[in-house]
């Protein structure tokens, strides 16, 4: 008898990405992996991208929420997750082909392990590559994805490790992470790029650059308080 796998749940936080989220789903279904459990969580969308999940994706759950922000709408996807393993991806980004498999894999030879990252590339989406490659630029190297687009956690691990801070405005997974490091996480890091993050013109680095540094330094401050205290 074939053992089953073990069901994977993807949750995808959706704001007002209906001409991205598409291509987003297509990289999720397209991966040689089941059970498979996708849970798009729309926050408040203005933009119809709810409704294009429903009419082109009737196979995938879609969550709808007031707008409440990403931790919120990460939140309501791990209440409703079924999956022994959670994936996350942002809606405008994609997943490379086959990263379930490797990282499914590599976790069943690892079992002391709870959580798989891998690394990452970025591109500039075409329609608006002309205009960014003057306002903003990038690394076009492949980076060590410590990223919620890369990794597969065991939802027995995000149980202990608690939910995504709706405090947060900016660096909501940077926040967790911290926290899922004070609590233990047991990781790795695959050399294999596993997902690919669009740069386009509403990226909220983008629109939201001025913001970013504060709120990274704040949520750096809180974690070092958090170590310092643990070690008094």
């Amino acid at each position: 008898m074939t053992e089953t796998a073990p069901a994977v749940s993807v949750i995808v936080p959706l704001y007002n990405g209906a001409r991205f989220v598409g291509e987003a789903l297509r990289s999720v279904l397209s991966q040689e992996y089941s059970p498979l459990e996708i849970l798009v969580v729309d926050d408040g969308s203005t933009d119809g991208g709810a409704e294009l999940v429903a009419q082109e994706f009737p196979g995938v759950r879609c969550l709808r929420l007031g707008h409440a922000g990403l931790s919120a709408a990460r939140n309501a996807g791990l209440e409703q997750a079924g999956g022994a393993w959670i994936g996350f991806l942002d809606a405008d980004d994609l997943w490379a082909p086959g990263k379930l498999s490797l990282q499914t894999g590599w976790l069943a030879a690892h079992p002391d392990q709870e959580a798989l990252f891998g690394h990452v590339r970025q591109f500039y989406t075409p329609e608006d590559a002309d205009e960014l490659r003057t306002s903003y630029r990038f690394s076009r190297e492949v980076l060590p994805g410590i990223h919620p687009d890369t990794i597969l956690v065991s939802a027995a691990a995000v149980r202990r490790i608690g939910p995504f801070d709706t405090g947060v405005a900016m660096g909501e997974f940077l926040d967790w992470f911290a926290r899922a490091q004070e609590a233990g996480l047991a990781y790795g890091v695959l050399p294999d790029v596993l997902a690919f993050r669009r740069i386009h013109s509403s990226n909220m680095s983008i629109t939201r650059r001025k913001e970013a540094a504060p709120e990274y330094a704040r949520l750096l401050k809180a974690a070092l308080d958090r170590r310092r205290k643990t070690s008094a």
